[in-house]
């Protein structure tokens, strides 16, 4: 069988940082150290950084006084870094700083005396760290077909941030209509999908249009996962999100003569590996990876972190 893997794909920038983060912690203070929510979508990393000693939280109530506190790559609104101040938690901030400039961007509109609209998936936490960021009134909307029933105090004092890790086609269908129907609305066009997002499903697309089966690795609470599933479908391929090789069907392979490969940014290169191992126990396996962008960003560590650990 034909395996082939797209490229870029698995943990971005963001990612990266943010996992950096809890292992410097973890070396410089020593476990536990606290984590408000997952520190990324995977339940893999989790359960690796659990192992040296991160202890995930859902709330700030849950940690000791005093303890080293961590904030997820997704961000946190203003009233939880309140909390922590009120409860004096040393706080370690890990929010990836593309979504921290969407935060800025939203005040910054605010400021301004614009209502936002942000264009996003509800309960995501990205989303709930976003809006509880901004001074104002934020609508949130996800779809184009929202934008006509959208009901605004000033049509002109508008203004429209995005979630990171949307798919660049629906987005920019949702900046469409909100442009038709309030004319005077600013915003950031598609930039702020992040670079990451952006080089994975344009790498999936191109990919799709080459085999039988899209294997993405990622969780299912992974935004960014779940939207290179839908555009494999979009391209009329039959894609499957699953968390590792264990979770694969051999069924999906029926008649597949090609599979592609490819990872959310939240997803380890070993399980991507792991996938490929359960294909070649199934049949032989012919791998390639196709050309596509070499990523070289790097985001700096928090000041506290900021030297090597020795």
């Amino acid at each position: 069988m034909r395996v082939v893997l797209a490229q870029p794909r698995g943990f971005c920038a963001g990612v990266e940082r943010a996992i950096e983060i809890v292992e410097r912690a973890l070396e410089k203070y020593g476990p536990p150290i606290y984590v408000r929510h997952e520190i990324v979508h995977n339940r893999h990393v989790v359960e690796r950084l659990r192992a040296k000693g991160a202890r995930f939280v859902d709330e700030l109530a849950e940690i000791p006084p005093g303890s080293v506190t961590i904030f997820s790559a997704h961000g946190v609104a203003s009233a939880v870094e309140d909390e922590a101040e009120s409860r004096d938690l040393p706080v370690i901030d890990a929010t990836c700083p593309l979504v921290s400039k969407v935060h800025s961007e939203g005040q910054r509109y605010a400021n301004q005396g614009r209502e936002i609209v942000l264009i996003g998936h509800a309960g995501h936490p990205e989303i709930e760290g976003t809006m509880g960021r901004i001074n104002g009134k934020v609508y949130l909307i996800s779809k184009a077909e929202e934008v006509e029933s959208l009901k605004v105090r000033d049509p002109n004092k508008l203004a429209y941030i995005t979630q990171t890790t949307l798919s660049v086609d629906d987005t920019k269908a949702v900046i469409d209509a909100l442009r038709a129907r309030f004319p005077t609305i600013v915003g950031p066009d598609t930039k702020d999908i992040c670079y990451a997002t952006q080089n994975r499903q344009r790498a999936v697309s191109e990919m799709a249009m080459q085999v039988d089966v899209v294997l993405v690795v990622g969780a299912a609470n992974s935004s960014n996962s779940n939207r290179l599933k839908e555009i494999a479908v979009e391209q009329g391929v039959p894609a499957y999100l699953i968390a590792d090789g264990s979770a694969l069907d051999p069924a999906w392979l029926k008649g597949a003569k090609s599979v592609g490969i490819t990872a959310g940014a939240s997803a380890p290169e070993d399980l991507v590996q792991a996938v490929i191992d359960r294909l070649a126990s199934i049949e032989p396996v012919e791998l390639e990876t196709l050309p596509g962008i070499t990523e070289n960003v790097r985001f700096r560590m928090p000041a506290k972190l900021a030297d090597p650990v020795q």
